[in-house]
Parts: structure tokens; sequence; C-alpha cells
């Protein structure tokens, strides 16, 4: 969610973070702000509502130059959107910037007015500056103060600190992403997000919960201590990213069409990169493990199509977990139990805090992800890299494909050491399809040209094309800002049939399985003058077209299980062009965050 990029060594740093801050556009935000050290000592805030290009120009103006930067790009929690609220906060002594939530930010607040201070922002983050500046005046001491603050706050947050003091810059995490990073010339970087510091860094270095980071200029190095004080080993050192996982839209409008186009050629590199299998997951036994899969939002939506994989290919239990809601119920969770986390970024707060809560169980942990580095892939037993490359829009497209196409091939290994040659051929066909389906574009804009004015949009499927109807709906609804919900075929007539009217449009899709069926569903919808959009089998076009408003007609054939994959880039196609013609903001848009870091 917000942003946070940090910078101290020998150069002017504003450059720099606005860079940054600019790469983590893609996690959305609503505010920007940058905090320069002024050579005599004093501190100086800049801040914007809007976008990073309002910041950008104010700097312009300004000429801001300092050796010491932090900046940072906001999504609201805490307080309206506006400059007042927008990041860095800062005092005489301190700035700061932060990333999450303060849940007892409240309770604090009230406690330090008490004592006469006065607030300057609606946000929780003030909190940690007021908390800062309050012990600082007792001890004299940075990071005993940043210890004794962090101390206090509940929540998963991390702080990036600039001081007065001197030209340091400290850091400090909690259940939040926080990368630092050094260059061979010395200097020094902290980011919330690896994406920042691409091409800048020597290496990537990851400090683990509640360790502060002393990010040194004068001696050009990051140290690590613990609260107490003392020199902390606990973080993790990784390989630094490479130039080219810094992207750019390319020939294309927005980052969610390149990643839609991007398919084929990613879903080509998946044949090669499994043929043949690795280790398997589970030992043969009678004692079979309950499979739990998490994830939230789109990865919610691959976890389900996942299962259906396992279960057609094993005798395993499953089930797939919500995971902003597991933790609060009471799950019963065996030794021999396994987890499986998806995640595009690694750093869901919710499917965090669940892959903590199976650890400390003792359970199996393995994770799906598309970050190497990433927290969740630094917290899991076993991790199935995506391989999906930079996902610059904020609706997933490309990961979605990847993560349920990691979960196939997952499900040919669980417990049998068998080549997965038998099951390449559909995926190698999928490639095919995918390739022809995106030469198809008009045809889908043509449709979406139609109906986009429609007051709502259901999407519906049967068997394994429900999750598809799902993700098709939360697609139409993230980037095109109209109702849209996806639901199970048959369970139209339970309920949701009562608002179908000829404002709204059945965007059904219609496979070979359970065809009989989930037609009839479509001709209820028609028969109470709804509109239909059929996705389905081009064999079948003569009966479909009887009934439907609008056709597309695909190629299942050679597909096996991945149809549901190849139907989901024709949804994805819909819902980009629905929204390009509202004119909506596609690739950021409004009150989302690429990736979620607070509950």
């Amino acid at each position: 969610m917000c942003g946070i990029v940090g910078t101290t060594g020998m150069i002017n740093g504003v450059d720099i973070v606005l860079e940054g801050l600019t790469r983590l556009e893609y996690r959305g935000y609503d505010s920007a702000g940058l905090s320069v050290r002024n050579p005599d000592g004093s501190l100086q805030v800049h801040r914007r509502e809007g976008k990073i290009e309002h910041l950008k120009n104010l700097i312009e103006q300004k000429k801001p130059v300092s050796s010491v930067v932090i900046g940072h790009t906001r999504w609201a929690t805490h307080g309206v959107v506006n400059e007042q609220n927008a990041h860095p906060h800062g005092n005489d002594l301190f700035s700061i910037v932060h990333n999450g939530i303060i849940e007892n930010a409240y309770e604090i607040k009230q406690e330090l007015m008490n004592e006469g201070i006065v607030f300057q922002s609606d946000t929780d983050s003030e909190v940690f500056l007021q908390l800062l500046t309050l012990y600082f005046k007792q001890t004299q001491n940075i990071v005993k103060s940043i210890a004794k603050s962090f101390e206090r706050v509940k929540g998963n947050s991390a702080f990036v600190i600039m001081s007065k003091m001197d030209e340091h810059l400290y850091a400090i995490k909690h259940g939040a992403p926080l990368v630092c990073g050094e260059s061979a010339q010395g200097q020094l970087y902290v980011s919330s997000d690896p994406y920042a510091l691409t091409g800048l860094t020597q290496n990537l270095i990851f400090p683990e919960n509640s360790v502060i980071a002393h990010l040194n200029s004068d001696e050009q190095k990051i140290s690590f201590y613990e609260l107490n004080s003392k020199l902390s080993k606990r973080y993790k050192v990784e390989d630094k990213l490479d130039h080219q996982d810094v992207v750019s839209k390319g020939e294309f409008e927005h980052f969610m069409l390149k990643e839609i186009h991007e398919q084929p050629l990613l879903v080509q590199q998946f044949c090669h990169r499994w043929t043949e299998p690795e280790k398997r997951v589970i030992e043969q036994s009678s004692d079979l493990p309950h499979l739990f899969i998490f994830g939230c939002g789109t990865a919610w939506h691959a976890g389900l199509s996942i299962k259906n994989f396992i279960e057609k290919k094993t005798e395993l239990r499953c089930s797939v977990e919500l995971a902003s809601e597991f933790r609060y119920r009471q799950p019963k969770l065996r030794k021999n139990d396994i987890a499986i986390f998806i995640s595009q970024s690694g750093e869901t707060a919710d499917t965090l805090a669940s892959a903590q809560l199976c650890r400390e169980e003792g359970i199996q942990t393995l994770s799906i992800v598309n970050v190497k580095g990433s927290t969740l892939y630094r917290t899991c037993d076993q991790n199935y890299l995506i391989q999906a490359g930079p996902e610059i829009g904020v609706a997933s497209t490309k990961a979605f494909t990847m993560q349920v196409l990691t979960g196939y091939w997952l499900s040919e290994n669980l417990i049998q050491n068998k080549s997965l040659k038998s099951g390449i051929k559909p995926v190698e066909v999928l490639a095919q399809r995918i390739q022809e389906l995106l030469g198809r574009s008009q045809e889908i804009q043509k449709i979406a040209e139609e109906v986009y004015s429609k007051k709502s949009f259901i999407f519906t499927g049967r068997g394994d094309y429900f999750p598809i109807a799902l993700e098709g709906a939360l697609k139409l609804k993230e980037i095109a800002y109209v109702h849209a919900e996806g639901y199970a075929a048959g369970e139209l007539k339970h309920g949701p049939i009562a608002l179908i009217d000829s404002e709204v449009v059945n965007i059904a899709i219609i496979a070979p399985e359970l065809m009989d069926k989930t037609l009839s569903n479509a001709v209820e919808v028609k028969s109470r003058k709804g509109v239909i959009f059929t996705v389905g089998d081009e064999k079948q076009a003569v009966q479909m077209k009887e009934f439907s408003d609008y056709f597309l007609g695909l190629n299942f054939e050679g597909l096996a299980e991945l149809a549901p994959l190849y139907v989901n880039v024709a949804l994805q196609i819909f819902s980009y062009y629905v929204a390009k013609i509202k004119g909506t903001d596609i690739d950021k848009p409004r009150n989302l965050a690429k990736s979620v870091t607070v509950e």
C-alpha cells in the first residue's frame, strides 16, 4: 500500500527518491511527499495531495538539495485525503514516514494530548512522531527513543526516520515490508518495496521484525540493532534485482493491457521451466494431510481453481480459505496438514498473518508467489515462484494466470514423482489459444462498446468456471467502477435472479462441461429480459446465438483442465475495454492498492 523510499550518502537524493516513488505508483496512493535535511540541520517537508506529478511540480519550483531524503506515497487509513495528512510528518527534530496501521493510536493520542502535545494531522502515523520526540527529549538517544516508541505502538507497521541531529536514516518494522541496500559508492537506501531499489544496490537486506536499521552515511554502511541497542544479526541478505526488472509500457497504452499481452510468452516459458518434476511435497502414507489454500481477492480465486486440480489429481482433502477471515475463527489444524499461500507481492498482510499462525502450529508452509525475497517468500518452508515478472497494473492479470498454472503443476507433483509431460500438452495449447484470442481484441471491444453503460453485470459459470466468474466480476468492478458479481450459474435462481431486468448483463460462461445445465440458466435470464453475453464453445454457436445478444465463440479443444484460464483472458480483455470506454484510471484504480499491507 503506502510506498516508502529513503536514501543517505554523498549525492543529492531528491531525484533518487522521486524516481523510487514513481516506481511505487502501482501500489496505489492518494498523496505524496518528501522530506530533506538542509545543510544547517533543519528539516523541510514538501507534500501534495494527488499524483506524484503534483509533487514533482512542487519540487521543480522549490529545488531542494540534500544528501538525506525520505519520501512517501500515502494510501489513506486514518484521516481524509489532503495535504495536511500526507507524509512525511515532521517537527524541528524528526521527519518520519510510515507504512501500516497503529491500532492503538487513539488511546496514545489521547494520552499525549492530555500532556499538552498538539497534533498537526488526523493520522495515526503522527502518534509515532510525537512519541519519538517525547522520548528523545528524555534520553537524548535516537536508537533508544525509536525502540521505546516502537514498543508502545501495536499493529503492522514500518517506519523510516530522519533526524536533525545527524545525516543518517533509521528504520524499523513489524509485519510490514522493509528492505535496505548499499551501493558500491557508499550510498545507502531503504524502501518498502525492492522494486524501488532496482539498479541502485549491490544487494538487498531484509531486517526482521523489531530490528532497528541504522543507515550510517558517515561510515557508509548499514548496522542493525535489537530494541535493547545491542547489535543484531536478525536480517537476511538477498541478491539484487536486475535492471531488466524495471519495466515500461512500451507500445501499450496501459500496463494492464501490456500484461494481458505478455501471457502467451509466459505460458510458453512455463512449459520450458517445468517439464520435469521436483521433489514431491507429500510422502505417500495412509494418513494423508489436509491441504489449506490461502489467498485474498484474485489470489483466492486462483486458490479455488487450484483446489479443483488437486481434488481431481489426488486423494487429498483440500479447502480454500480467505486469509482475512481464517485467524478469526477456530480452525482445526493437524501437525501433518499443509498450508499453501498465494500472493503476487508476497506482502499481503492477511496472508502473512495466516502463514505465521500456521508456522506457530508447526504446519508445513508453501508459497505460490511472484516476488523472490518478499516476506512471504522468506516465511514459508518451500516456495514456488510464478515468474510472471513485475506486474504494475493494480488489477492482476498475468499473475493470476501464472498462479493457477503453478498450482496445476504442483497438483501433478504433490504425491507421486511423475513426469509432467502427460500434462504439458494443454499448457502448450493454452499459449497458442491466448495468442489467437488477443488477435480478436477488436471483436471483444465492440461488445464492450454495446454494453458498457448497463447498470449491473452478473458473471456466471459452473464447475471449473465458477472461480473464473468470480475473477471476471472482480476485474470489471476494480477497473471500470461498475457493479459486478460472480455466481455459480445454478445459484441464480436462489436469489440473484430477482435483480434481472433489461439493464443487467449476464456474462454467461458456457463451456462444453455441464453445457446443457449452464445453458438453461442463461435462458432463464433471457426470459426475464436480461442482456446475455455468452462466452462459449464455438462448435455450439448456432444453438447459443438463439438466446444470446452477444456471443464470443472459443475453441476449447485440447485445453483440458486449463480451458478456464483461456476464458479468463477473454474476460480480462472485456473488462479492459469497458474501463477504457468509461475513462477510468485503469492501471491505478481509485481506492485500491496493489499490495495490501494492512488489515
